[in-house]
């Protein structure tokens, strides 16, 4: 018995080539002439810009009073810790902290419901400073990111993992954190309250 032929599946004709000489000057296309790099000549780079504030990895705008930035799940955290934002937050630092909340942050605590309501009696507290938001859109973490990109002189307080690893590729940002029932530093250069491990 003789074999079939399987017709193959997918399979395209022979297309010829745009740049074939079979086919009428008007409708081929151009091939274009590669031009020969000068060896002399000055090679442009771009380097990213760095801010004025960083002396390599530390950054100068940071002292007291530190204006922290406080993300959606840091409140709710501390609320199950049992902590006092502002009283923790200076006995981790010793000094004076203005914990700041964006206006994303804000929205994101009032869409959670009923459930989260302590905090956002926490979150309206006169002791926080309200950051107004220009950009389109209430998703956080990509505010708090570009924000602190712009403005090198925030310490970012955060519990969410993926928002801290995206947070330690930007150089001279400090990162608060809650671990054993109290707030820690990473990434401070005058860290003075957080524990030496």
């Amino acid at each position: 018995m003789g074999k079939r032929k399987t017709k193959k599946f997918a399979s395209m004709k022979r297309m010829i080539s745009l740049k074939d000489q079979r086919i009428k000057e008007k409708d081929r296309t151009k091939v274009l002439a590669k031009k020969k790099k000068d060896p002399s000549e000055i090679k442009e780079k771009e380097v990213p810009k760095y801010p004025s504030c960083l002396f390599f990895q530390y950054n100068t705008q940071l002292g007291p009073p530190y204006h922290i930035l406080v993300d959606t799940n840091f409140i709710n955290f501390s609320i199950k810790a049992k902590l006092d934002i502002v009283q923790s937050m200076m006995d981790c630092l010793y000094a004076k902290c203005i914990p700041c909340i964006t206006d994303c942050v804000m929205a994101e605590i009032e869409k959670l419901g009923m459930k989260y309501r302590v905090a956002l009696r926490i979150a309206k507290d006169p002791q926080f400073e309200r950051l107004p938001c220009t950009h389109k859109g209430t998703y956080a973490d990509d505010c708090l990111v570009q924000r602190v990109t712009q403005h090198k002189c925030y310490i970012l307080a955060t519990v969410d993992r993926d928002l801290k690893r995206r947070i330690r590729k930007i150089p001279g940002v400090p990162i608060m954190y809650i671990s054993n029932h109290r707030f820690n530093i990473e990434r401070m250069p005058d860290d003075y309250g957080a524990p030496r491990f």
